[in-house]
């Protein structure tokens, strides 16, 4: 995939004298790799039509050998008709084109990029190839430091681990639903496709296979682009998803309810100076991740389950603690794993992040956390990429209980990287779940290796936060000091 990535990069290099930035390049190959794995998948778009279904409308040869035997000025009016009928179509393939717009103004550009998707017989790459493709070449944009490519996305192998945990299966439970309410291009929703497949061994009966078709997999995503591509994978994989373009976390609350939530909520603080007016948000608050949190506790069902992707710094900033006092009051908060330090290389390979586990509808008694991080060499794109490996014990440790209480856990468990805390541990730390350490740090990565820079920087970042959020609990406890005194003195 590396390679198929890198040639369709090196492409992009030409395409910048014809106007095109990274952006617009990527948008423009996901269009295109759509139509070419459509027909390699037999999906007939020979004949589209626009408006209504069984309309009668005009209907427009939208197929890929269609497409590739033009040539010249007349390649690009088919190509820009192409995307317009797309978009005019009924249903999904007019969700997916929505909006979409050619950028290409040299016929020989658009003509050659034909040829190099054409060159390639996607669908035997694997099954999630145009996701993997797609975050390649933002991988390249990272490593150049280009405009636009903090966008990033959950290792598959971070992905595939929490899936194996919260077994998100649909057979037996005609009601059954799952949700990514930050769906990015769709990796938590086809991994658990995946997964239900693997796992009936290919074979579903008619009627669980419909409704797996149509009524289990629920996703919003923020940004356009990466939703688009959200769609395209699902579809190919068979699916007919429901994915809305949005805010998840706007007002109102929504109504939806699911049994099994499975997401990584953006990281950063862009689109975060505001606190979101959700009446069902116990602590108000302007940090996004933690309002994703509340987000994803409203919109379980009473005994649904979920897993979400944090970074370190929801554990302890500023009203943190509150939140998770909420959460262990309405959620069994079970289990916590802390991710390996550079699990998102090369986006962000100084980030710090974690994965919490919890259950809606029983309060929290004890809460396991397997540190996966602590005397862990950092996790490097080439030297030392992450691996199942790196999450195995986790999984070993988590059992067989989607729900956190496996009869396989117990105190020890075989692996000192797993310790249980009582919820008056809990408390006793204000609900500040970073404080748990047991593990004795390596002084420095193994071979003797220096962290990169970006990651010293992010971990310095890292400690002055909670340097400051310790400093502030002191100072209000100093305030509630002085203010309680003259009571205190006059009782």
């Amino acid at each position: 995939m590396t390679d198929v990535a890198g040639k369709l990069w090196g492409f992009c290099h030409t395409l910048r004298h014809d106007g095109i930035d990274y952006g617009d390049y990527i948008e423009q190959i996901t269009y295109l790799l759509f139509l070419k794995m459509a027909d390699e998948r037999g999906i007939d778009l020979s004949r589209v039509e626009r408006g209504a279904p069984g309309g009668g409308g005009e209907a427009t040869d939208c197929s890929w050998p269609a497409l590739r035997a033009w040539a010249g000025r007349e390649l690009l009016d088919r190509y820009a008709e192409v995307l317009r009928a797309l978009g005019e179509a009924p249903g999904l393939l007019g969700e997916i084109y929505a909006g979409s717009q050619p950028r290409f103004n040299s016929p020989a550009n658009l003509k050659r990029l034909i040829e190099l998707i054409d060159e390639i017989a996607w669908t035997r790459l694997g099954v999630d190839v145009k996701a993997a493709a797609y975050e390649g070449l933002l991988e390249k944009a990272a490593a150049e430091g280009k405009k636009g490519a903090g966008q990033y996305f959950t290792p598959r192998v971070v992905i595939e681990a929490i899936v194996r945990c919260m077994r998100p299966d649909p057979r037996g439970d005609p009601g059954f639903v799952l949700c990514d309410p930050a769906c990015g291009t769709g990796g938590f929703l086809v991994a658990a496709h995946e997964w239900l497949m693997a796992e009936a061994e290919g074979a579903l009966d008619p009627e669980t296979a419909e409704r797996v078709r149509r009524g289990v997999f629920f996703g919003c995503e923020l940004v356009a682009r990466p939703r688009r591509l959200a769609l395209m994978n699902l579809v190919l994989h068979g699916l007919a998803p429901t994915i809305t373009l949005g805010d998840a976390l706007a007002a109102p609350a929504p109504d939806a309810r699911f049994d099994v939530v499975l997401t990584n909520p953006p990281f950063g603080t862009k689109g975060a100076s505001q606190a979101p007016r959700r009446a069902d948000f116990a602590v108000t608050t302007s940090n996004k991740q933690l309002n994703f949190l509340q987000h994803v506790v409203t919109i379980l069902k009473p005994g649904g389950r979920a897993a979400v992707v944090l970074p370190d710094n929801c554990l302890f900033a500023d009203q943190a603690g509150e939140v998770f006092k909420v959460l262990t009051e309405r959620c069994d908060l079970h289990t916590v794993l802390r991710l390996p330090r550079g699990t998102f290389t090369p986006y962000c390979p100084g980030v710090k992040a974690n994965v919490v586990f919890f259950t809606k509808g029983r309060a929290t008694e004890e809460v396991w956390i397997y540190d996966a991080r602590t005397g862990v060499p950092s996790i490097t794109k080439k030297d030392r990429p992450l691996s199942p490996a790196h999450l195995a014990g986790f999984e070993r440790c988590y059992g067989d209980d989607p729900s956190g209480r496996s009869g396989r856990r117990a105190e020890g468990a075989g692996d000192d990287r797993f310790r249980r805390f009582g919820i008056r541990e809990v408390e006793e730390r204000e609900f500040k779940l970073d404080g748990f350490k047991w593990l004795k740090e390596a002084p420095l990565d193994e071979g003797g290796e220096l962290p990169e820079p970006e990651e010293l920087a992010t971990e310095a970042i890292q400690e002055l936060e909670e340097a400051v959020a310790g400093l502030n609990r002191v100072l209000a406890l100093l305030e509630r000091g002085v203010n309680g005194a003259p009571e205190a003195a006059g009782g």
